[in-house]
């Protein structure tokens, strides 16, 4: 019988995009040739990936450091699958075993799943409470292997910025029966996550609005309509979309909006939008973030300004 540890791990949809890469990692023994990487929310996000995966025990203790030591790294050297690290993880994908974390390594542990008699078998190996450290870090290192100085400016407006976060996105799918990192952090997993998404992009990425609130809002499309109708929370109804505006569709044009994404561009009658949990075939509960072209002919549509 082949043991799960003989056979590469079976992958699954990235649990996060490839785009948010936070940065390269390097232990200290690999000061010859590159800088030792600082502790941060990235390395937390491996070792619990990696426990998961078995290659890092125990697999669910209650803290972990962040510390991107070299037995980490490398492996103890006792020789158990358990104490291997994340070199052990990469001998078994057959990546090149250096112990360090680049971006084959990254997008590798995005897509594995727990094997076959571990706890939380057949599951992503990145929790979503590993997907929001690996964006935290993200935020601070932006994919460079050391913290960048801070911009000298940033001339977008927050729409700009929310429609730029969302289209890194695009490609996301969820686990299955609406299981989404969107749907986890908010409170409602399982649930349809379209209005989530859009939460989701606004609170953690954003860093927050006057309107959206984990928890409270919004979860529910029509909540969103009431109050940009009655002009509350920061919310107003526009009828000239600009790009970064929230766009709400009442596919069954009987006033209550069923689904709701982010004005690209177009305009008011033909456009595209970046759209949370749809697909070609189901509009509204698809499982994917993806690029959608829409029409006035489709949905009652409704365009959302969010006060800046």
């Amino acid at each position: 019988m082949t043991e799960w540890w003989e056979t590469p791990y079976k992958g699954g949809p990235m649990a996060i995009p490839a785009a948010y890469f936070p940065r390269p990692l390097y232990p200290p023994d690999a000061a010859p040739h590159h800088t030792p990487s600082k502790p941060g929310p990235d390395v937390e996000a491996y070792k619990i990936t990696i426990s998961r995966l078995g290659r890092w025990e125990p697999w669910e203790p209650q803290n972990w450091d962040r510390d991107f030591n070299n037995k980490f790294s490398h492996g103890r050297g006792t020789g158990n699958v358990g104490d291997s690290g994340v070199a052990g993880f990469q001998r078994q994908m057959n990546l090149d075993a250096t112990g360090w974390i680049g971006k084959k390594t990254f997008n590798t542990l995005a897509s594995a799943r727990v094997p076959a008699g571990r706890p939380h078998e057949g599951e992503m190996a990145m929790t979503p409470n590993s997907v929001n450290l690996l964006m935290e870090a993200f935020t601070i290192y932006g994919g460079l292997a050391e913290q960048p100085p801070p911009p000298v400016s940033d001339d977008r407006t927050q729409r700009q910025r929310v429609l730029d976060l969302a289209k890194g996105w695009l490609g996301y799918v969820e686990s299955g029966n609406n299981d989404t990192i969107f749907g986890d952090w908010y409170g409602m997993n399982h649930q349809p996550w379209c209005a989530m998404f859009v939460t989701y992009i606004y609170e953690v990425q954003a860093g927050g609005s006057p309107s959206f609130a984990r928890g409270a809002a919004y979860s529910y499309c029509p909540y969103i309509l009431h109050d940009a109708q009655n002009q509350r929370n920061g919310l107003s109804v526009t009828k000239s979309p600009i790009p970064g505006d929230v766009v709400l569709f009442d596919w069954q044009f009987d006033g209550v909006p069923d689904h709701v994404g982010f004005f690209e561009e177009g305009t008011s009658s033909s456009f595209r939008a970046i759209e949370g949990n749809t697909s070609s075939s189901d509009y509204s509960n698809g499982g994917m973030v993806m690029r959608q072209s829409r029409s006035s002919s489709q949905a009652r549509i409704t365009f959302v300004r969010v006060h800046e």
